[in-house]
This record gives structure tokens, sequence and C-alpha cells, in this order.
């Protein structure tokens, strides 16, 4: 899931790729089930998924709701050409979600781990409720693991004396707390839920850990860097990984990955 930041923020989100986030595609859908079966809204007519990557999120709101004309939009080209494959009967575009301004109101706007990559949720937040129509609902879900070890120790690494000069001031835009959302939404909302739920994925060892970021939390590190920069950038990251995710008996790492969870209903 993907959206493409504004000009001002120092993270981009590099190179998505459809192939690497769905290595692990059974966990990063399992949020996404989560939030849409919490969504109250039950005459669904008009439903679009922004950030819908690959098409996983996207086909769990087209199960839940199937009267429902669905449409998906992310702002990386091979998403959106695997979505297309993945669902042909839907509509997909590449498009922003900050310039995302349709018409038409929407009776459930979904929005799984794409938010995060953007700025200025003060006023993105507000906005999308208010496309939303009487009864809609807007589900949002993002990871909440920037002081999780695995974004710790990128920030350490790129801050180390071989990296900072090149990618030592790469930062991801700001997140904020549950509370800070839910009075952010309350006036823009008759009714807002937020939770936060931490998954434990069985990952195997440390390379696995590695791969799974590789496919979204690193991407702005490894924009920056060239081929052999990469490989280099990489091994040093999955020691200190190894170090801060020991394995079980069997070589299995359990990866902690909290997230944060809105649904709002206009």
């Amino acid at each position: 899931m993907t959206a493409s930041p504004s000009p001002a923020p120092q993270a981009t989100s590099g190179d998505w790729s459809a192939r690497q986030y769905t290595a692990f595609e059974n966990e990063r859908t399992r949020p996404v089930r989560d939030l849409v079966a919490a969504i109250p809204s039950t005459n669904v007519r008009l439903a679009v998924d922004l950030g819908c990557g690959p098409g996983n999120s996207t086909e769990v709101l087209a199960r839940r709701f199937p009267g429902a004309a669905v449409t998906g939009m992310d702002s990386s080209a091979d998403m959106v050409s695997a979505a297309r494959k993945r669902l042909p009967g839907i509509g997909f575009e590449v498009s922003d979600i900050e310039r995302w301004n349709p018409p038409q109101a929407f009776d459930v706007i979904l929005a799984n781990a794409s938010l995060q990559w953007l700025p200025d949720h003060a006023s993105l937040y507000p906005r999308l409720a208010s496309r939303l129509a009487p009864g809609g609902t807007l589900a949002i879900q993002t990871p909440d693991n920037l002081e999780e070890p695995a974004h710790r120790l990128a920030r350490e690494v790129a801050a180390s004396a071989r990296w900072a000069a090149k990618i030592g001031d790469v930062k991801h835009p700001a997140r904020h707390s549950a509370a800070y959302y839910y009075a952010l939404l309350r006036s823009h909302a008759g009714q807002v839920d937020v939770w936060r739920t931490t998954y434990f994925h069985p990952l195997a060892g440390a390379a696995a850990v590695v791969e799974w970021f590789k496919g979204s939390a690193l991407l702005p590190y490894l924009a920056r860097l060239d081929a052999e920069e990469k490989a280099a950038f990489i091994t040093q990251y999955q020691a200190e990984i190894a170090k801060a995710y020991p394995a079980l008996d069997d070589g299995t790492v359990l990866l902690p990955f909290p997230r944060l969870f809105i649904v709002a209903v206009r």
C-alpha cells in the first residue's frame, strides 16, 4: 500500500515492488481483514481503497461488500499493475492520495497501511472524512512501529559513519497517538473507534525480518543507494536485526508489529 509523499519531507516511498510486498501477503493482509470486519456500514454502494497496493486489501473490501462498486488507487504503477491482474473486474488507477478529490461521496473509504507515508495528518484525515456520505465509514490502519527495533536500527545504521552523509537525514513522516487521531476526527464524525493491536508474525530468521522491511520501511534508505551500497547496508542492518530479534530454538523469529486502527462513521 503506497502513497507518494509531498516534496517537502525527506522520506520517499522509493521503488515499490509488488513482488517484494506480497512475499508476506498473509501477514500483511491479516490487519486489513480485522479492519474491514469492524466497518459498521451495511448499505454500501460506493467504496474506495486508497493506497491499494497489489490489491490484497481491495479484495478484502470487495468480499465484505459484494454489492458495492469498489475502486482502488495507488501511487505505484507496479502495484496497480499487480492489482489489475489480481482483480480484473475492479477499476484501479495510478494516483496520489494527497491529490485525491473526487466529486462523489463514498460509503466506505479504506486506507490500509498507506497514510503513514504522508505528512500533515491534521488536514488529511478530516479531508478524507469530508468525502464520506452520511453514515459512511472512514477505515484506517497504519503501522505504529517507529520505535520498534526494526525502525530504530535502520535509523542508527543510516546515521553511522559509513552512511551518515548519504542517508543519515532520511526521516519517515511523523505519526501520532491514538488520542491525537480521536480528537482530530471527533468533530468530523458521529462515532470514532480507535484501537491498537500488536501482531506477532513468525518469520524464518533475521533474513526474513530484513526481507519484510525491504518491502516497506527500508525503501527510503535503499532508494538513495546504488546496488553495491544497498548490499552493504543490508548486511550491516541484518547483523543488528539478528541481535535485536533472537531466534527461537527452531530458528523462527517472532516479529512484533503494532498497528493503529481507526473507524470513523460520519
